[in-house]
């Protein structure tokens, strides 16, 4: 199966998630005596099932074995996927590098269902609980993430190997709608 990364926007993501990102449509809020626009509530979290409680990581990601980027074009081969039943998970890009997200519905999984975005180095991805997703996928050069998850009592996570490998096509020149 071949898939094509496409930018990443809040319309084409809402089914998976929230974007993060700031932007002329995200509620400002000035704070600090006016030296300071809160971007506000740019995501929502869902972590607390089961008395989970939100704890803040950063996740250090290195590009995939398979990613090979040429001129600005690139492919790399996905062989599993996984998702988080019991809350969201937010990951913010630390580092001015672009990455993939892979993406399919919660409930049992379909590799029909996959969508591939492309992210720019300003845009976080918040999934929603059960979304099944690719683990951060770095592209060219390791990559830090802040990310935003529950820890707590329960599974949440469960992890499926591929059947078949997925080759993703990007295109870095083409990161917005």
């Amino acid at each position: 199966m071949i898939l094509h990364a496409k930018p990443l926007s809040q319309k084409a993501f809402q089914a998976f998630g929230d974007v993060i990102e700031v932007n002329d449509e995200a509620e400002k809020i000035s704070i600090n005596y006016g030296l300071t626009q809160r971007y506000h509530a740019l995501a929502t979290l869902d972590i607390s099932e089961e008395a989970g409680q939100g704890i803040i990581s950063v996740f250090r990601s290195s590009p995939k074995e398979s990613c090979q980027i040429n001129a600005g074009k690139g492919q790399l081969t996905l062989d599993c996927m996984e998702r988080h039943p019991l809350s969201s998970q937010a990951f913010y890009p630390l580092s001015a590098n672009a990455y993939l997200v892979v993406v399919a519905p919660a409930g049992e999984f379909d590799v029909t269902q996959l969508a591939v975005f492309l992210a720019s180095a300003n845009q976080g991805v918040n999934y929603h609980k059960g979304t099944w997703h690719h683990y951060s996928l770095a592209l060219g050069q390791t990559a830090d993430f802040l990310v935003v998850d529950r820890q707590g009592a329960g599974k949440n996570c469960d992890e499926i190997t591929l059947d078949n490998k997925i080759t993703i096509h990007f295109n870095l020149d083409k990161r917005s709608d």
